[in-house]
């Protein structure tokens, strides 16, 4: 039996020797490497916390205490250490989550992956603590140096060092990183601190000295390292970033010392106030694959080869992102107006290939998406015509800007968002699901979801030249599927894409739901019901010719992979009541709950937005039992009432 396989909580770690602590983490490391390279994940991120996670939960008593991490992807080796030994089910449907979840166990706190967010939490649950007499609780927020380039961890800490009474240790995890190299002033600051020698050498020669020395002189060390880290700090300046915070500052600690740390750590437990613990880690530490790789450090995987790190998943066709990034640098050749922003995503979001064709007009801003669009705005005004690439759920932290500093001053800014719909394995927060709901009641917004590569590309030109209203561009995750030509466009580019003499059903499609939509009215012609399906393109505003259509059909469905409540569907309705078509409208699309992490096909399954149960529904609305019903809906209407499945064609 190894070590690990005697962890069933955080206190069995109480009776481990420094030397079995040792061995525990590189068991540790083994299985991360053994266990995510089946099924993918963060594997990078927790293969340079395992240390420092051990560490937090032998000075610390979860649940008791509070631990709360940053963002959550780093979190494997808590899932390990708290009584979760198998990860062969994670981000799986059914299985583990790849971010901390409450209904998992009762060490998970903060489910959300967004990130910046940590230090917000640990202000308020170490608040109430505090005013509910619980004193002798505390409050661990782990979080990144790249989650320090978002504006919440600011606000947090001003406001943690207005009040020095609560019992709160910030550790920071500082490996240089958030999924690149983390960017911007604050990461050349922290830089300077893991990279000066002045500093690391005393640092280091003076723990010898004392270790030396025995168990005693090792705790008169970490008794007066906090005054001899104020004497270093005048020949460092690494206390300058918080000297103005009032927060006990410990560090730079060795982020892979587990004795170290825990001492830092328990030093920061009896002050008794707010204190930060500065680790330096190596994201990847002890797998050679990883720290190799120069774009991210295996930050995220699918599966790999556990021995040489090459990726086993084949790609069939290019990936929407990489589309997008070719058409880019293509359109920036010939506009030099054109430049790109993304908040700590340049490689995810394609942007990277821009930077490298033209590097001064790249500019990416740290996790701070807020500032993205509000730059941009000024870019605009400026001048030049931006292009904002992020994951479609981080566009959530940006509304406000969107609304009140672009579209008020109808800036020319392109919104291109990634991962838009559902992405599946990575749960909740990552669901790209609320931006079509969010961001059409935008005055003057325009919002196009390409169903197919060709179109991506079309959208996107179209979209930049656009100089006198924001323009959005939604994509999913994953490589893109074939190409559906269409069968006529219609004068204001709404695409045909299937036309039937019998005018039953129009199907309206979003993005790259055109291909299940096409499915439907296949399904639906071996019933007898004539369907023409539409993929408007440009979904906001509602193309005129959409309502021309709907006119001179029964009934109107839309079919989109974002909330349905206020989504493009509500929106035709809408517009349809405004235009006096009384044509019934059912809209198709997610409900208004957060989705658990699975696979695509299995959530969309789940709440049936598949070819079957759509077309199933929508025979029971034109024979008129099932609401909303079609217009003429009945036996009258010539319909086959036989709702057996039938082959497809």
């Amino acid at each position: 039996m190894t070590l690990l396989e005697t962890i069933s909580g955080p206190r069995d770690l109480d009776a481990l020797s420094p030397e079995q602590l040792d061995q525990l983490a590189g068991e540790i490391r083994e299985y991360l490497v053994e266990s995510v390279s089946k099924t993918g994940g963060h594997l990078g991120p927790n293969l340079g916390v395992v240390e420092m996670t051990i560490a937090i939960h032998r000075v610390f008593e979860s649940p008791r205490d509070a631990v709360v991490f940053d963002t959550g992807h780093q979190s494997y080796v808590h899932k390990l250490l708290t009584g979760r030994r198998d990860l062969s089910t994670i981000r799986k449907t059914g299985g583990l989550a790849g971010y901390p979840q409450r209904s998992e166990s009762e060490h998970d706190i903060v489910e959300s992956s967004h990130a910046s967010s940590s230090l917000s939490w640990a202000d308020g649950i170490s608040k109430a603590f505090e005013m509910t007499g619980q004193d002798d609780r505390h409050v661990v927020a782990v979080v990144g140096d790249g989650a320090l380039t978002g504006g919440m961890t600011w606000e947090a800490l001003n406001n943690i060092s207005d009040d020095n009474t609560r019992k709160l240790i910030v550790v920071v995890n500082d490996n240089g990183r958030s999924y690149a190299p983390t960017i911007g002033g604050m990461a050349r600051f922290l830089n300077t601190v893991r990279t000066k020698q002045t500093y690391r050498n005393l640092h280091l020669s003076s723990r010898r000295a004392f270790d030396k020395l025995g168990a005693p002189a090792s705790a008169f060390y970490r008794g007066v390292r906090g005054g001899l880290h104020g004497f270093l700090s005048r020949f460092t300046d690494n206390e300058a970033l918080y000297s103005n915070l009032d927060i006990k500052y410990i560090g730079p600690i060795d982020g892979h010392d587990e004795r170290a740390m825990e001492a830092a750590l328990r030093q920061a437990k009896a002050y008794g106030a707010p204190v930060i613990v500065h680790a330096i880690t190596d994201k990847g530490r002890g797998y050679e694959p990883a720290l190799r790789d120069a774009a991210d450090q295996f930050h995220a995987v699918g599966q790999i080869d556990p021995e040489t790190g090459e990726s086993l998943e084949t790609a069939s066709a290019p990936s929407w992102t990489s589309v997008f990034a070719d058409e880019l640098v293509h359109l920036a050749e010939s506009n030099e107006r054109l430049v790109g922003i993304t908040a700590a995503m340049l490689r995810p979001t394609g942007l990277h290939r821009m930077a490298e064709r033209f590097p001064s007009r790249v500019f990416d801003v740290g996790i701070a998406e807020q500032h993205a669009a509000t730059s941009a705005a000024g870019l605009a005004f400026g001048g030049l015509h931006p292009v904002v690439a992020v994951y479609a759920t981080f566009m959530n932290r940006a509304f406000d800007q969107v609304l009140m500093d672009v579209a008020l001053h109808k800036a020319g800014v392109t919104f291109v968002l990634d991962r838009a719909g559902v992405t599946g394995p990575d749960g909740p927060s990552h669901h790209g699901v609320w931006d079509l709901s969010i961001l059409q009641v935008v005055p003057g917004i325009r919002i196009a979801a390409p169903r197919d590569s060709v179109r991506l590309v079309e959208e996107l030109g179209e979209a930049v030249a656009v100089d006198d209203a924001p323009t959005v561009i939604r994509f999913p995750k994953g490589t893109v599927g074939i190409d559906f030509d269409a069968v006529r466009r219609t004068d204001d580019g709404v695409d045909v894409l299937a036309e039937s003499e019998r005018k039953d059903v129009l199907i309206v499609t979003v993005g790259p739901m055109a291909e299940t939509g096409l499915q439907v009215a296949e399904r639906l012609e071996a019933q007898g019901i004539g369907a023409t399906v539409v993929d408007p393109r440009w979904v906001v505003p509602v193309p005129r010719s959409i309502m021309d259509l709907a006119a001179e059909h029964r009934i109107v469905v839309s079919i989109e992979d974002g909330i349905r409540v206020g989504g493009i569907g509500t929106r035709i309705r809408q517009d349809l009541r405004e235009a006096g078509v009384d044509t019934a409208v059912t809209e198709l699309g997610l409900p208004d709950e957060f989705l658990d992490h699975g696979s695509r096909s299995d959530i969309l399954e789940r709440v049936g937005l598949t070819p079957q149960h759509i077309a199933r529904d929508v025979t029971a609305m034109v024979l008129g039992s099932k609401l909303p019903h079609a217009r003429g809906a009945g036996a009258d209407a010539g319909v086959s009432t036989d709702t057996s499945p039938q082959p497809r064609v």
